[in-house]
């Protein structure tokens, strides 16, 4: 799984971000209505609405599993826990990451050329690792973050079945739409399901995105890929407006959120807070992850 290429087995999209704007899964599946299915992160009891019923907006941290090797990333969790996480989104190398930007990219291609390769299976396994032991009394949740081939090379069912006795409650893949989820739903009972969307999306777009989704909206501030911005996108208090007409789940804005004085911005119009590449340039030195994240977490809440 060293270098997990996309293959026939992914989804393909036209869209700039994988998944968001895909329309060309044959036969589809139709969407979940809200409320139609008990494991919605909607429901009473789910630990990742819970994250969102805290009177305050949410910091959703990514980290790259395997970077820059095994037992460091493990520690970068347990950094982000620290500094007050409150849902740690962990990705999963691979070799062709069609949403994300140089630095995460790059800390894959370390990640899997690493050892004996990491992959899907790799990650799991670290973060059941956290899960067990979180350095922290209350541990923030965690959701993978991965791509379609390596969910389809290790099988649906057996993804599935990791997934959840790791202890991980959700799912980011952005080259799955909800037109073809209807085999992962069918298989994946317990793990929540967060989709995409993008500054592009149509109405009805939206409204597809919002019907299937889990927990969460994922909003992508900006059209590309992920990476550090010196500003946000234009445009950004219209985009999570127009989304939340379509939903009553939380909108978690992501994609170019690099600095404190970002994740205040963002925290000001939306439920959740997503921070990637700005964490990941710091993976070499959990120390300074968890003063980051300190950082983020203080700005997100004030």
């Amino acid at each position: 799984m060293a270098s997990e290429k996309r293959g026939h087995g992914a989804f393909s999209s036209d869209a700039s971000t994988a998944g968001v704007g895909a329309e060309d899964a044959s036969r589809p599946s139709a969407p979940r209505a809200p409320g139609e299915d008990s494991e919605r992160g909607d429901a009473p009891g789910s630990r990742l609405a819970d994250v969102f019923r805290q009177g305050r907006p949410a910091l959703i941290t990514y980290v790259m599993a395997g970077y820059p090797d095994r037992a460091t990333s493990l520690e970068v969790l347990r950094a982000a826990a620290r500094g007050g996480a409150d849902l740690i989104e962990l990705g999963v190398p691979y070799g062709d990451p069609l949403a994300d930007g140089p630095v995460i990219a790059e800390a894959a291609a370390v990640a899997c050329a690493g050892e004996g390769g990491f992959g899907l299976v790799h990650a799991i396994q670290v973060a059941e690792a956290f899960v067990r032991d979180p350095g922290v009394e209350h541990a923030p949740p965690v959701v993978a973050m991965t791509y379609m081939n390596p969910v389809m090379r290790l099988g649906l069912k057996e993804t599935a079945e990791r997934l959840r006795a790791a202890g991980i409650v959700g799912v980011i893949i952005p080259d799955m739409p909800p037109e073809a989820a209807g085999p992962w739903r069918q298989v994946s009972d317990g793990i929540e399901t967060v989709f995409l969307t993008a500054p592009t999306s149509t109405d009805d777009r939206l409204a597809i995105v919002a019907a299937a989704s889990s927990a969460f909206i994922y909003c992508v501030s900006a059209v590309g890929t992920t990476g550090e911005r010196e500003s946000l996108a234009a445009g950004l208090v219209d985009q999570v407006e127009r989304v939340r007409q379509h939903t009553a789940l939380p909108v978690a804005v992501g994609f170019g959120v690099s600095t404190a004085a970002h994740a205040a911005q963002v925290a000001a119009i939306a439920d959740g807070v997503i921070v990637g590449s700005a964490i990941v340039k710091r993976q070499a030195d959990p120390r300074q992850v968890e003063t980051f994240v300190r950082e983020l977490a203080a700005a997100v809440r004030c």
